[in-house]
């Protein structure tokens, strides 16, 4: 007897639909699964015999077979056992096939017939919400993930026993469907305060900066200067995620496995810091059955690289490509993934190998050759992509313990949510989620107003400090966010002034000169910023 059941799979972040067709024949006793099948729905044949047997139904000796349809598509993962059981039952005339009929199933068995949590529970939601009339049967601990979907019907018996018999009785009730807003609970935030920071003055504004326009930064100083707790603030100042924002970064994080499987399933922006000795893997996502790595797990939030210079350098340089593009493709044999990968890069660094070039203490004991060679670890293509320089000294001892008032983070984060919120509306005809940082250069130009000043005072600066045409880009780009920060509609000589103050004058050494920006507000005959 042959009986199908309705479920799905999960490619990238994207789910597509899989039919699970079981045969139960006359012939040897076999169980067998094709359909391209990984080693891990291989091994749902000894989960859904032990399941069936042990939640008191029959298992034939019989042929049985078990097609994953499209055949021509790789299977991963254990979210196949559930719709194998039921399938198994209905071609043994233990449950009637009908019954079947407008559900849709997804999820792991244990071998007493309990059903576990799966990966990627999100993704195959969203592809269900369109198809009307449908219901989802997934496990218990994924129906706040699936409730996300609002439009989606779901249901979440415990085991393989109580699904059954509600299956036979007709009575499977999907739970009530739920808003976002009703699901989701916004954990506080963890990241330090602004105001914890003493002096540093032109790095905060930087972080302002990278936080409102959605900019990479490069924090160079020598240790103890404040740099990691400079980065670890950014979150903090960061705007709630809207709605669409969320369901991608969950989405993200559930095929990851990654989700907290209760009703907190969406905390907080991510914040991904990854050890220097990451993989490029690790940090890109690869993998023979693809997963999203570090710079897709950071999407809409941050990607922290501390020790910056000590990750290997072909590490760094695959940062190129989604730093331009905001996604990673990963190619393989069987085909392309494709993870989104929209982040604020902040990287940390030393200025040499002893991280005292350049201070006045004289404590560097490095030689310029070696000096050149630390710096050279990041590529002049990728420091050319980072908006941000910026040199973070050691701030005097005599600082600490004073009472002087400096701006917290709530009032930073209301600065950042008008300026997103101009970019938001600025854009909102290309997408509503795109930012000064990552819009196209053609967008760029089309929606911004540039005095003719500003514009000369831009041109001539790239001419004197050999900017490529990238970092020109770039530099508009920093200058719109710096006067959406100040609430004006055109950029003026002021914005491109200060956005050059955090460009270095090269990049072919890498980190570049580390008074650039002093360079350029010479240049251009401004004063020069607290550094």
């Amino acid at each position: 007897m042959l009986a199908a059941v309705r479920s799905a799979a999960v490619i990238g972040i994207e789910a597509y639909d899989v039919t699970v067709e079981v045969d139960c024949a006359q012939g040897l006793p076999r169980f067998t699964v094709v359909g391209l099948a990984a080693a891990g729905v291989q091994e749902s044949r000894e989960r859904v015999s032990a399941a069936i047997v042990n939640s008191g139904y029959a298992l034939p000796s019989r042929r049985i077979t078990v097609n994953l349809a499209p055949a021509d598509q790789r299977k991963d993962g254990t979210s196949f056992d559930v719709p194998i059981a039921l399938g198994l039952l209905a071609a043994t005339g233990q449950l009637d096939p009908l019954v079947l009929d407008g559900i849709v199933v997804v999820g792991e068995l244990a071998l007493d017939g309990s059903i576990r949590p799966v990966r990627g529970v999100l993704p195959v939601a969203r592809r269900l919400a369109s198809h009307l009339g449908q219901t989802l049967v997934v496990p218990p601990p994924n129906v706040s993930e699936a409730h996300l979907v609002s439009e989606l019907r779901v249901a979440a018996p415990a085991t393989l026993r109580e699904l059954v018999h509600q299956l036979k009785r007709r009575t499977l009730s999907p739970m009530p469907a739920r808003r976002v807003a009703d699901t989701v609970t916004v954990a506080p935030s963890d990241a330090p305060d602004v105001c914890d920071i003493v002096g540093q003055e032109s790095a905060k504004r930087a972080i302002e900066i990278a936080a409102a326009g959605n900019h990479g930064v490069a924090l160079v100083g020598p240790p103890g200067a404040g740099k990691t707790l400079l980065a670890r603030c950014l979150p903090g100042i960061l705007p709630p995620l809207a709605e669409s924002e969320a369901l991608e970064v969950i989405a993200i994080h559930s095929v990851a496995g990654l989700l907290p499987h209760d009703e907190r399933v969406f905390p907080r922006r991510p914040f991904r810091a990854p050890h220097h000795t990451t993989s490029s893997a690790g940090l890109i996502g690869g993998g023979s059955t693809p997963r999203p790595g570090e710079v897709s797990l950071a999407h809409h939030g941050v990607l922290f690289l501390d020790e910056m210079l000590e990750f290997p350098r072909h590490t760094l340089d695959a940062l190129r490509q989604p730093l331009g593009d905001g996604h990673v493709v990963i190619a393989r044999a069987a085909g392309s993934v494709r993870f989104p990968a929209r982040f604020t890069l902040v990287g940390a660094m030393n200025p040499c190998p002893c991280g005292f070039a350049g201070d006045s203490s004289g404590r560097c004991v490095c030689a310029p050759s070696d000096v050149i060679r630390y710096r050279s670890r990041l590529s002049g293509p990728l420091a050319d992509r980072i908006d941000l320089h910026v040199h973070v000294g050691a701030v005097p001892v005599r600082l600490f313990g004073t009472s002087a008032f400096r701006e917290g983070s709530d009032a930073v984060r209301a600065r950042v949510s008008l300026a997103r919120t101009r970019q938001r509306e600025r854009y909102i005809s290309v997408d509503s989620t795109l930012n000064n940082g990552k819009v196209s250069g053609r967008w760029l130009e089309a929606r911004t107003s540039i005095e003719p000043d500003a514009r000369e005072a831009l041109a001539t600066a790239a001419e004197r400090m050999g900017l490529s045409a990238r970092s020109y880009h770039r530099m508009l780009r920093v200058s719109r966010t710096i006067a959406d920060l100040d609430g004006d509609d055109v950029v003026r000589a002021m914005h491109v002034t200060e956005a050059l103050r955090f460009r270095p004058a090269s990049t072919r050494d890498g980190v570049g000169s580390l008074t650039a920006h002093a360079f350029a507000a010479q240049a251009l005959g401004a004063p020069l910023a607290d550094s």
